[in-house]
C-alpha cells in the first residue's frame, strides 16, 4: 500500500486534497492500493501509519515549505501548509527508519531536503525554473519547460537513455544546501540548481525529482 500525503487546500471550504495526476498512475499503471494521508499533525499516529506502508509518494503542491523548518524567513506572500510540512518530515522520516521508500516530487523533493538538513532558496521567480507570467490555469501551469541534465552513475541515468531531458517546471522554492547524505541526480542545465536526487540511508530508496 502506497501512502500518498494530502494537502490542505481551501476552495469554498478546508479540504484535504491530492490531485488526480499523482494518484491515477500509481493506481492504473503500477496498480497499487493507494491511502491517501490527510495532513492532520496533532492527529496522525505516523508510527503506526509508516508500519502499514510499503512506500509513501510526497507530492508536489501550491504552497511553499515554511522557513522556519531550514532557518529561514517566509516570504511575505508564501502560501504555507504548516499541517503538511509537520506531517511529511515526520512520516518520511519513519518511513525511512524503517527502510521503506520514499519518492518526493517538487514540494516533496524540498521536504526530503529538509528532512536531510538542507536548505532551501525562494527566489526562482526569475523564468528559468517557472514563467514570469501568471500560471494558475491548470491549461497552462505545466507549460513551462527547461533542460535538466542527468549525472551519470545515477538512478535516473540508468532508467533514461538520454544525458539531457526536457522537464516542465513550475516550482518557486528550490534547493540552496543540499542536505547531508543526498546524492545529486540531474541539475538545470541553465543555472546548475539541484533538480533531483537519491539517497538509501536504511536500506530504502529515497528518490526526488524538482
Amino acid at each position: 500500500m502506497i501512502g500518498v500525503l494530502c494537502c490542505n487546500e481551501v476552495v469554498d471550504r478546508p479540504i484535504q486534497a491530492v490531485a488526480t495526476r499523482f494518484v491515477e498512475p500509481l493506481v492504473r499503471y503500477a496498480g497499487a492500493t493507494v491511502l491517501l494521508v490527510p495532513a492532520v499533525a496533532d492527529a496522525m499516529d505516523t508510527r503506526a501509519l509508516a508500519a502499514r506502508l510499503d512506500g509513501l509518494l510526497l507530492t508536489g503542491s501550491r504552497s511553499n515549505v515554511a522557513g522556519a523548518r531550514y532557518g529561514k524567513s517566509d516570504a511575505v506572500d508564501d502560501a504555507l501548509d504548516l499541517e503538511r510540512d509537520a506531517v511529511a518530515l515526520e512520516l518520511a522520516g519513519r518511513m525511512i527508519e524503517a527502510g521503506r521508500p520514499v519518492f518526493g516530487i517538487c514540494r516533496g523533493l524540498q521536504e526530503l531536503n529538509v528532512l536531510f538538513g538542507g536548505t532551501l532558496t525562494d527566489a526562482l521567480d526569475d523564468g528559468h525554473h517557472r514563467s514570469t507570467e501568471d500560471t494558475t490555469a491548470y491549461e497552462t501551469l505545466f507549460d513551462h519547460v527547461h533542460d535538466v541534465s542527468l549525472l551519470s552513475g545515477g538512478m535516473l541515468a540508468a532508467a533514461i537513455a538520454e544525458s539531457t531531458i526536457l522537464v516542465t517546471s513550475v516550482h518557486r522554492q528550490g534547493i540552496d544546501r543540499l542536505g547531508e547524505g543526498l546524492s545529486v541526480e540531474a541539475h538545470a542545465v541553465s543555472d546548475g540548481l539541484v533538480e533531483a536526487f537519491s539517497a538509501r540511508p536504511c536500506g530504502g530508496d529515497v528518490l526526488a525529482v524538482q
